[in-house]
């Protein structure tokens, strides 16, 4: 497992180490104490979560805020996206920078998303599976987002607007600037 600093502050990206032969193929998708000694960050997971998605469909800009903020190590099951995460943290360094990357069933690789991140991604295949490991339970009244298209934040998403599917509850997020 191979895992690097990405522009932002403590957003990591994580690559496997695959073993293939003639049978397949096996690779680790989570070390605990690998991930604490590259980072210093030992978070606890506790609970997992799946999407399914179908090609156009954007999830995000997401995050839990306050005391439900959640760290998550995300990646791609099936299918491709291009995942994306926005540093909401103030005092960081990073601050409204964001990061993209390819996540697919080719590369395997996963994206350790911090607390204080907003997070999103698009399916740029027929269909994807999308698994989202998270270190605090889901809390609906902590749930918030920022809109997808903020022109602040200048986000490329590699895919025509005209033609995502979205929530209504996404077009209708706030843009960066009303909620910091």
């Amino acid at each position: 497992m191979q895992i690097e600093k990405t522009a932002l502050k403590d957003c990591l990206l994580i690559k496997p180490t695959m073993f293939e032969d003639h049978r397949g193929l096996f690779l680790e998708t989570y070390h605990r104490r690998r991930l604490a000694e590259f980072s210093g960050i030992d978070a606890e997971f506790v609970q997992d979560n799946q999407s399914m998605s179908h090609y156009g469909v954007l999830r995000g800009l997401h995050y839990q805020k306050g005391e439900f903020a959640q760290t998550k190590i995300v990646r791609v099951i099936h299918g491709k996206v291009l995942d994306v995460v926005v540093d909401l943290r103030p005092d960081s360094p990073s601050f409204k920078k964001t990061f993209s990357v390819i996540l697919d069933d080719e590369n395997l690789f996963q994206l350790y998303v911090p607390k204080g991140f907003g997070h999103g991604f698009v399916t740029l295949s027929k269909r994807s599976v999308f698994a989202y490991k998270c270190d605090h339970y889901y809390t609906p009244g902590s749930e918030a987002g920022i809109r997808y298209n903020d022109p602040d934040l200048d986000i490329d998403w590699n895919f025509p607007e005209d033609q995502m599917i979205l929530s209504d509850k996404d077009k209708e997020l706030p843009f960066l600037n009303d909620v910091f």
